[in-house]
């Protein structure tokens, strides 16, 4: 191809191709346009706004906005006594409520220094595994739908009901549970329960490989997905990532492993990371892999604290629940591994009072979502789409 010149105006190339064809090439100045996603959008999952500068169909950056569903969790910690607050845990991240309990209960149990009964501390694994599965049935099949694969979102909600089911039988609550109490659980499982789960595991078993199947080998899901929102591993912890979006990444860090709590070192299973076989580490097709991989090793996990769990002879399930919670002066900070994440309590204590002086959540949906400048700049705004269906956030935790 032979260069023929330049003009002045604007970018001009004109070239001649050895077949005597002429091409013109032109690069187009163009002004950046303001962009409003949300807070209506159904694809920011919530009431999330997305500010977006786009320079035609490609974005140059997108900045969040926040607080559309603030509610004053951490204010309201401080008028409420310490038992109290575990319904309003509920409220934060309301598909993952026994997660959410059993991460402040840790906390106020630190502060306390009290010892949980064995039956119970395999009940709180084996709910909060149940509803990880049912989590994550929820970002998959919603994450189908963003897409435009309908079916995959029947069928997770389909088995998500299977989960609410057991959970509400246990607790007396589809959603927002209160189960979860300091120093023990509100019930002991009904006698079958165990039962009822193995049969829930052996049903849900197959149901996994046919959902990897149907979505995550999908053609269609796959171009959507693969190359898109690359995050490297090094950014990924710099933004303090954690969950399937670290893993993601590459990083096998989990805290059930990696600062294990309760009963987990006793429990055998893998922390799935993208190998870069099918996807491109980092990017919005590795971190719904994890979540896929990770329903797999849950039902490994329940299947364990089921053989696992010490019988209900002589067991009371508030054995080592305070009549009155008052923990002695102090600060304490602890951690659960929460299906988005990293879920952290700081709570301060003054030593008189039933109520805490301070309590803070660190939300995982939160600091994710603090990444969605880098995980945006230069894609596409269909792909913005995709981009936050990955990250898998529920606005009543980002906000609180």
């Amino acid at each position: 191809m032979q260069e023929l010149g330049m003009a002045e105006q604007g970018s001009i190339r004109v070239s001649r191709k050895d077949d005597n064809v002429v091409v013109i090439e032109k690069d187009l100045a163009t002004e950046e346009m303001l962009l409003s996603m949300g807070p209506q959008h159904p694809s920011t999952h919530g009431v999330l706004k997305l500010e977006c500068m786009t320079d035609g169909e490609v974005v140059t950056s997108a900045e969040p906005y926040l607080g559309y569903l603030h509610r004053c969790f951490e204010k309201h910690c401080e008028v409420v006594d310490y038992p109290g607050i575990v319904p309003y845990t509920d409220r934060m991240d309301y598909l993952a409520g026994m997660n959410n309990e059993w991460a402040y209960c840790i906390a106020v149990e630190k502060l306390l220094d009290i010892e949980i009964p064995r039956r119970v501390e395999f009940i709180r694994v084996m709910v909060s595994e149940l509803n990880r599965i049912a989590s994550h049935l929820v970002a998959i099949g919603t994450y189908g739908i963003d897409l435009g694969a309908f079916t995959p979102f029947l069928f997770c909600f389909r088995d998500r009901e299977h989960i609410l089911n057991l959970l509400e039988w246990a607790s007396g609550a589809r959603m927002l549970y209160n189960y979860i109490w300091i120093g023990g659980v509100a019930f002991d499982i009904p006698a079958d329960f165990n039962k009822r789960v193995k049969e829930f595991v052996d049903y849900f078993r197959p149901k996994v490989v046919e959902l990897y199947k149907l979505l995550t080998e999908n053609e269609i899901f796959v171009k959507r997905t693969k190359g898109i929102g690359i995050m490297p591993a090094d950014v990924a912890i710099n933004y303090a990532w954690s969950g399937p979006m670290l893993r993601g990444s590459g990083v096998q860090w989990d805290l059930r492993r990696n600062d294990p709590y309760s009963v987990y070192p006793e429990l055998d299973f893998n922390i799935p990371v993208p190998d870069g076989k099918f996807s491109d580490i980092g990017d919005c097709l590795s971190r719904h892999l994890v979540r896929a991989l990770e329903m797999e090793e849950s039902l490994n996990i329940i299947e364990q604290c089921i053989s696992k769990m010490p019988g209900s002879d002589g067991f009371n399930p508030r054995s080592s629940v305070p009549k009155r919670v008052r923990p002695k002066a102090g600060e304490v900070y602890a951690r659960a591994e929460n299906p988005r994440g990293e879920l952290g309590f700081y709570i301060q204590s003054d030593g008189k009072s039933t109520r805490p002086l301070r309590c803070k959540a660190r939300s995982s949906c939160f600091v994710n979502l603090s990444a969605m400048k880098d995980l945006s700049k230069g894609q596409l705004i269909p792909d913005l789409v995709a981009i936050i269906g990955s990250i898998d956030i529920v606005l009543g935790e980002v906000d609180r």
